[in-house]
């Protein structure tokens, strides 16, 4: 018997959904990311308005001062929809999970001068409560955004916020032995004044009704300050030089993330000030209030571990910080 192999090509009739299709052409095909985020935001046939916002729809682009013709402007460098950000951050979690097992296993905890160890628990710990306001922040934004391309994107950065909280509570297990450094790092938090200035930033971001106004508090001004100077400059580069090398092991999640969420926080405010005139300004308004106030908030907890260099060196983070926001369009 004699079998003749050959291989057919049959064209799809449909390359993606209609509503996909309308936005990228009927004979293109799909990404993940695409199907995944293009017109999934509700828009019609809402049941009832918010008892505590009549004023507005449920989902409601009123709720922000910035207008844009179409929230699906915005976009993720990164292509992130559910599947492709979790096996990003699974990747990352074995990363993070091999360091700590390198850093235990090998008791390089022990290793470390007292005096840093103490550093590290008054400079590190208080801010797990701070990255707990951070996914405060992104679930509001989630909540309350409007647009897929935006609210998706925020509602994974809201859950690394709470993974990063974790993730410096068992930094302070580690080097603290005993669940009583986190007791006293919540103290610090509550009642050190070093810390007071983050703690009222952090809290005034809980009442702020504008969701890209939350946006360019959190998402902008306290994570484009807070990570280059405290894991970038302090732990990578000041602490590492003193025998901190293991605590840079143990945040390189934070380090590595931040570097990555950078890039789409770029986007989304280069996207939003090229809209229109109106909103670039009303984005150098807002970065510039908040800017002001992270760089002022960021000084006593950068003197934890910088004594007297903290002024200078906070002072050419905010010039980093300015000519970063120059590229994505906005002048501060």
């Amino acid at each position: 018997m004699h079998i003749d192999l050959r291989t057919v090509s049959i064209k799809p009739q449909r390359q993606t959904f209609d509503h996909i299709a309308r936005r990228i052409g009927p004979d293109k095909a799909a990404s993940r990311y695409q199907e995944g985020t293009l017109d999934v935001q509700a828009t019609h046939n809402f049941h009832y308005r918010p008892t505590w916002a009549p004023e507005h729809e449920i989902f409601d682009a009123s709720r922000s001062a910035i207008k844009m013709a179409d929230w699906y402007a915005f976009k993720d460098p990164r292509q992130f929809y559910y599947g492709a950000y979790t096996l990003a951050r699974a990747k990352q979690q074995e990363t993070a999970e091999s360091n700590f097992d390198f850093v235990e296993g090998r008791g390089l905890a022990d290793t470390l001068p007292a005096e840093l160890r103490d550093t590290v628990l008054k400079l590190l710990l208080p801010l797990r409560h701070a990255a707990w306001g951070g996914n405060m922040n992104g679930a509001f934004i989630t909540a309350y955004g409007y647009g897929t391309a935006l609210t998706q994107p925020c509602l994974y950065h809201s859950m690394d916020q709470l993974g990063i909280a974790q993730y410096i509570t068992r930094v302070g297990l580690l080097l603290g032995d005993d669940v009583e450094v986190l007791d006293e790092a919540k103290k610090h938090w509550m009642e050190d004044s070093a810390w007071q200035g983050l703690r009222r930033y952090v809290e005034d971001c809980f009442v702020l009704k504008d969701p890209l106004e939350v946006y360019v508090a959190q998402m902008v001004a306290l994570d484009g300050l807070l990570y280059p100077l405290v894991y970038e400059t302090i732990i990578d580069n000041v602490l590492a030089s003193q025998g901190g090398t293991p605590i840079a092991m143990l945040t390189q999640f934070m380090t590595d993330w931040y570097a990555e969420t950078r890039k789409w926080v770029d986007a989304t405010v280069k996207t939003a000030a090229a809209e229109s005139p109106e909103n670039k300004a009303q984005l150098e308004k807002w970065i510039t209030h908040w800017r002001d106030r992270a760089a002022a908030a960021l000084m006593p907890v950068a003197q934890i571990a910088l004594g007297a260099q903290a002024d200078a060196l906070t002072s050419e983070l905010v010039g980093q910080f300015n000519a970063r926001l120059a590229k994505a369009g906005v002048s501060l």
